[in-house]
């Protein structure tokens, strides 16, 4: 049950950050279908789930040299790759990319730190 509760908190979070990046950030527009939406929102989630932690390892040294800041471009490469595969997405410049992935990521680590305990 918590597993199942955990998953839709990040679902949750990830459709509220990209909904946020989309309406916040100038050059990220995102559709406001709700099927889509949770396909994104899936999709981002298991990127996240999957390819980030391997992105992290690979990328280690350079996320220590800028102390941390490394993991935005962690956040922006999966957001790329997000971009590249569903149609309902577009990044149309770099700012864009990397304010909304320290967006998004803002956002997912207060309902995860909300949805900790």
């Amino acid at each position: 049950m918590r597993f199942i509760v955990r998953l839709i908190a990040s679902l949750v979070a990830n459709i509220v950050g990209l909904l946020a990046a989309g309406y916040w950030v100038a050059g990220f527009t995102v559709t406001h279908e709700p099927k889509d939406l949770l396909i994104i929102g899936a999709v981002l989630m298991a990127l996240n789930a999957t390819l980030k932690p391997v992105l992290k390892l690979f990328l280690g040294p350079i996320i220590i040299l800028t102390l941390g800041l490394g993991a935005i471009l962690v956040s922006a490469l999966i957001l790329l790759l997000l971009d590249f595969l569903l149609p309902g997405l577009s990044i149309a410049t770099t700012p864009a990319l990397l304010w909304s992935a320290l967006l998004i990521g803002l956002i997912n680590a207060i309902f995860h730190f909300a949805f900790k305990s």
